[in-house]
C-alpha cells in the first residue's frame, strides 16, 4: 500500500465524516431543530405545570370548603350521613 492510497483512504473518511456532521442523524441542522423542538415542548409543559397547580388549588380549595360545611351542618344542624348512628352524650 503506497503513499497514494493511504493519503486517498483518509481524504475518503474525512469526507464520510463531514457527511455525517453536515447529512447524518447527528448533524448540525438535526441537533439544532431538535433544540429547538425541545424548547417548545418545554414552554407547554411549563404552561401544564401551571395549570395543574391552580386545578390543585382550586381542589384543595373546594375540599377544605365542603369539609367546613359538612362539620358546621353536623354541629349545629345534627346533619348524619346515611349508614352513620348518632350517639349523643349529655353531661
Amino acid at each position: 500500500m503506497g503513499q497514494r492510497a493511504v493519503s486517498f483512504i483518509l481524504i475518503l473518511l474525512l469526507l464520510v465524516l463531514q457527511g455525517q456532521l453536515w447529512l447524518g442523524r447527528g448533524s448540525l441542522p438535526a441537533v439544532s431543530r431538535l433544540v429547538s423542538e425541545l424548547e417548545t415542548q418545554q414552554q407547554h409543559n411549563l404552561q401544564a405545570r401551571q395549570v395543574n397547580e391552580q386545578l390543585v388549588a382550586e381542589v384543595r380549595d373546594l375540599q377544605e370548603g365542603l369539609d367546613m360545611v359538612e362539620e358546621k351542618a353536623r354541629r349545629e344542624l345534627g346533619m348524619v350521613k346515611p349508614n352513620e348512628i348518632l350517639v349523643q352524650i349529655s353531661k
